[in-house]
């Protein structure tokens, strides 16, 4: 059985604006998952993303701590090339595989964030692309990565009209990221739920061979409402948490100050913006932010990078048009919150 041919990935790194080569780990096994096995041998695609499998593949990947894991780890850190001086504790901490990909960093020194109290900031470490549920707005992708309603949950009607006609914004963890995920926005949460799945991979080409794979996996769903005191005034936005395959779980634990005393996220908690809010282990994942209609202004030039066509992109050839990600730092601007009583163009 042999994986149809699928073209390199390449995304634009944002402090530059060069076009980079993506390793897309395991990419032969992906695409031979997702291509003919799913076709010809559905029953073994629904077992090989289940629950089940993914746990227990991540736990023989990275949950083991025995001796051998040591030089498991130094391959990793090598492979993955990950920063050491970035990371709380140093080599020393980094003693398996698990603990690489959980790693803690120095994010207040190496992750600065804009003072402006109205900026919208990215939740990862993570390569993105924005997007509009309405088909009059220029950036207006057709449901492929994920159906709106599905992916806010069928019992949530509210939230579902809420953000029928607003824009999103999806940010795509790779195995080599930090894997904490930061508050985006500062405000209320007003809602905070959990969504059974799959666990699809979210590399690209499993995406297009794939229907809206990311509102079919499992999910942690936070409604924040930002027109409070001290918030970002971007009205409500929702802040989806995506497992993917080999990730175990999402771990909610929100700290106030760099990762002391983490609690979990509950309905009425106050969230400011760039703290440390989940963690997932281990693996790639996904986190999907939805806003409300005309309340949030996305960077230009991750709008315009979208559209380069000197960069090669899967997407583009699932969605036939160019669609390129922007490689973004979490706790980096990537957008403005608009007042609620803005009118005019399209936010952009």
């Amino acid at each position: 059985m042999r994986a149809a041919y699928l073209p390199p990935h390449q995304y634009i790194e944002r402090q530059t604006a060069r076009v980079r080569d993506e390793r897309l780990f395991a990419d032969r096994l992906v695409n031979l998952l997702y291509t003919p096995l799913r076709e010809r041998a559905p029953v073994l695609f629904r077992a090989l993303t289940s629950a089940r499998v993914s746990r227990l593949l991540g736990l023989l990947n990275y949950g083991r701590r025995q001796g051998r894991n040591l030089a498991g780890a130094e391959r990793l850190i090598h492979a993955l090339g990950i920063d050491l001086s970035e990371c709380l504790g140093g080599r020393a901490a980094l003693d398996s595989p698990r603990a690489v990909f959980e790693r803690r960093i120095r994010y207040w020194d190496t992750r600065p964030m804009p003072a402006d109290p109205a900026a919208v900031v990215a939740p990862a470490d993570a390569r993105m692309l924005v997007g509009a549920f309405g088909d009059q707005t220029r950036f207006f992708i057709k449901e492929k990565f994920f159906d709106g309603d599905e992916l806010l949950g069928v019992r949530r009607p509210d939230w579902r009209d809420l953000f029928q006609d607003g824009h999103f914004a999806l940010f795509r963890l790779t195995p080599e990221k930090y894997h904490y995920n930061h508050s985006p926005v500062a405000g209320r949460v007003v809602d905070h739920y959990a969504l059974d799945g799959c666990y699809h991979a979210c590399n690209p080409g499993a995406v297009v061979a794939a229907v809206t794979p990311f509102s079919k996996n499992k999910r942690v769903v936070t409604v924040i409402d930002t027109d409070v005191p001290g918030g970002t005034c971007a009205g409500h936005v929702a802040m989806i948490e995506v497992v993917a395959l080999m990730i175990g779980d999402i771990v909610q634990c929100y700290s106030d100050s760099r990762y002391d005393a983490p609690r979990p996220v509950r309905p009425g908690d106050f969230l400011q913006r760039g703290q440390p809010k989940s963690l997932y282990r281990p693996g790639s994942s996904v986190d999907v932010l939805i806003f409300e209609k005309d309340r949030v202004r996305f960077s230009e030039d991750i709008v315009a990078n979208m559209f380069r066509r000197d960069a090669v992109s899967r997407y583009s050839k699932g969605f036939g048009q160019p669609l390129v990600e922007t490689e973004v730092a979490v706790r980096a601007a990537i957008g403005r919150a608009l007042p609620a009583a803005a009118a005019g163009p399209e936010p952009v």
